[in-house]
């Protein structure tokens, strides 16, 4: 049964904001924030993708206990692909609310994402091994989260300064898939059952999608 209910949804997940992506890329009109966006869900999809396809294949099949090099993998490819997701989305918030200069920013963003890229690649993760260390989960993601609750910020305060309807839980999405998605580094390998909050982080980033998309549907008519 939860190979079954685990594959439908990872399928629906994928199918969902990589055609959303794709229409968003089609139908920006030249809006560079639009276009940033479907590129964000593009990545998502796309890095997303490397790590849920390996795990529904294992699920259908033989285990997971025998997929553990293509999962690590998966892993390995969706943490450097998250990051990627998250600068793009910075530049969303620039493009949207028309952000000139504050280099230090862009200096802060791009400093947190490469040490999180930075710590993803060093072979201590040892990504590919079923018995990956929980301090390099705690390490790599120091950066990621930090990088997340700037975005908070940001949008939290544009979307209030604006009085952004469209984007007004934005910063919400971030929030809430954070706070679904750390348990999960902390606890999960000593509670499996902690694993299925993956679930519900997974939909806020769906809704993150969603919002930009019908945020495009309605400014782009």
């Amino acid at each position: 049964m939860q190979a079954i209910v685990e594959t439908v949804f990872d399928v629906v997940y994928l199918i969902t904001v990589i055609t959303l992506g794709i229409r968003m890329v089609q139908k920006s009109k030249g809006q560079t924030q639009f276009r940033l966006f479907g590129y964000m869900a593009i990545v998502l999809g796309a890095g997303d993708s490397f790590h849920l396809v390996p795990r529904a294949l294992a699920l259908c099949t033989t285990g997971l206990e025998n997929f553990t090099t293509a999962l690590g993998a998966g892993k390995w490819i969706t943490s450097v692909t998250m990051t990627v997701f998250y600068v793009l989305l910075y530049h969303v918030w620039r493009q949207r609310y028309q952000v000139k200069g504050r280099q230090s920013l862009t200096a802060a963003v791009y400093a947190l994402a490469g040490i999180r890229i930075v710590l993803c690649m060093m072979p201590q993760n040892d990504w590919l091994s079923a018995s990956a260390p929980l301090s390099w989960g705690i390490y790599r993601n120091i950066p990621f989260a930090l990088l997340g609750a700037l975005v908070v910020i940001l949008f939290y305060n544009s979307a209030k300064e604006h009085q952004d309807s469209a984007f007004r839980y934005m910063w919400l999405t971030i929030v809430l898939s954070f706070a679904f998605y750390i348990p999960v580094v902390l606890f999960a390998d000593a509670m499996p059952l902690i694993g299925m909050l993956m679930i519900p982080k997974t939909c806020a980033y769906v809704w993150t999608v969603v919002i930009g998309y019908r945020a495009m549907q309605k400014e782009c008519a």
